[in-house]
Formats: C-alpha cells, structure tokens, sequence
C-alpha cells in the first residue's frame, strides 16, 4: 500500500513519471475528443449498464454456488458482450449496426492476442515437459523430484525458503506444484501448512511480472503496455514482495505454524 500511495503521489505531482504516460497517450486523445462531446444518457445506456450489473451478480452466484471457472465466466462475459451489442443496436447507441458488434469483438480480441499468444507458448512448455500430472512419470516431476532429494538435509527453515524461492522460478512455466509441495513438505519436515503458504506467496506474487500470467498480460493489452516496459518498472516492487514474502516463510517454521 505505501508502495503504491507513493507512486501515486509521484505521479500527481508530474504525470510524465508514469510507466504508462507514453501508453496512455491513445486514451488521453480519446477521452479529450469525446470530453468535448455532450452525448444523451437514453434508455439504451442505462440497459447495457444494467446488462453489466446483471453479469457480475450472475457471475458471483455461479462462483459461490455452483462452482464457475474461467470457462464458465468466460461465457458469461461473451453473453454479456453480445447481449449490450443487441442494445446498441436496438437503440442506435454510437449509430451502431449489426455488423458492428462483430467489428467491437474483433477489435477487442485484437487486443489480447499478444496475450493469448504468450499463455498458449506457456502451455507448450507444460507439454514439452510432460504434462501436470503428479503421478506420472515426466521430465517435470523427474525435476521436482531432484530438487526433493536434494532438500532432505536442510534445516526446516531453509527447506521452506526453498520451497518457496522454486515455486517462484517455477510460476513462470507451471502454476500446478502443490499437488508436490505436499509430500515434499513431509519429507523435509515442513509442515504441510508451511508449504501451502509458500505455494501461495510464490505464485501469487510473480503473477506481477511473469509474462505468462495471463491476468498480467490482458491488463497490460488493454493498457497498451509493453511488458519489457512494466517488468523494468515491477522489479523493484517484487524485490520489496520477495524480502517480505521470505521473513513471512520464516516466521512461520519458527512459530510452528501449521
């Protein structure tokens, strides 16, 4: 939170800090041109809003009660699109035609190929590597069982470190290493809880800056960000995240958290 307060202070005091002022220079023209434009609020806006609404409170009951995924809220995000698209065509938002919603989808996906792109060699890898599965015998579980073998003399402190430190490398290829962490945290007498706390810090954290992240990449589209640009300007902040994420791992081993 201080991290980002003070960047945002920085950034009030001159805009032309910003990591994304070059960026945003798209946005800025575009919001200018329309500022000076008054346009209605109709009964068509108020619809599409009210669409997005209907969305969200459909997408968090299916998560809570009947177990949504990305596929799921994917289409729900599809039916979404599609359904204000019929509303602004309906209502004459934009003097948007019917061929228009497609023309919309194509220009947004446009957006995120480079990110589709990016996950879809993510995949690949997994692939290359064998696969996810822990029970079957591939080149990733050969390694994740080398880095085993070898941490079994460590004291539990640095067993966890480790342990977290390799989930972090790992995040970059394959999110999937729990199903792991959990013997492994057996076998080097770290309680399961421990490892649970390290998978989480280490995959959560390096989502900021690894070009696989998904989440990271359809953000940086849609800002008409270059990831090289953003890593250079992230890295400080994951080395604040990693010093703070080690003390926690730490911590824990030595209050016997479990």
């Amino acid at each position: 939170i201080v991290f980002t307060m003070r960047y945002a202070a920085k950034i009030k005091k001159n805009p032309k800090l910003s990591v994304a002022y070059e960026s945003d220079a798209y946005y800025r023209n575009e919001f200018r041109m329309d500022s000076k434009q008054e346009l209605p609020f109709t009964l068509g806006h108020k619809l599409v809003l009210l669409s997005i609404l209907a969305t969200i409170i459909w997408t968090i009951w299916g998560v809570i009660t009947q177990g949504y995924y990305i596929p799921e809220i994917a289409s729900q995000f599809f039916v979404m699109g599609f359904v204000s698209g019929i509303i602004g065509v309906v209502f004459k938002l934009n003097d948007m035609r019917l061929n228009d919603i497609a023309k919309a989808f194509d220009k947004g996906a446009a957006d995120l190929l480079g990110a589709a792109l990016c996950v879809g060699m993510a995949q690949g890898i997994i692939i290359v590597l064998g696969g996810t599965s822990p029970t079957d015998g591939t080149v990733l579980n050969t390694i994740l069982h080398t880095i085993g073998e070898g941490m079994k003399n460590f004291p539990p402190v640095i067993s966890a470190w480790l342990m977290y430190v390799f989930q972090s490398v790992f995040n970059f290829f394959v999110a999937l290493t729990m199903p792991i962490m959990a013997p492994l945290a057996d076998i080097v007498g770290v309680s399961r809880q421990v490892a649970v706390l390290a998978f989480q810090l280490g995959d959560a954290f390096t989502n900021f800056i690894v070009p696989t992240s998904g989440c990271l990449l359809g953000a940086l589209a849609a800002a008409k960000l270059d990831w090289g640009k953003w890593a250079k300007f992230q890295i400080k902040f994951q080395a604040i995240l990693f010093v703070c994420s080690s003390l926690a791992v730490i911590i824990a081993v030595m209050i016997g958290f479990s």
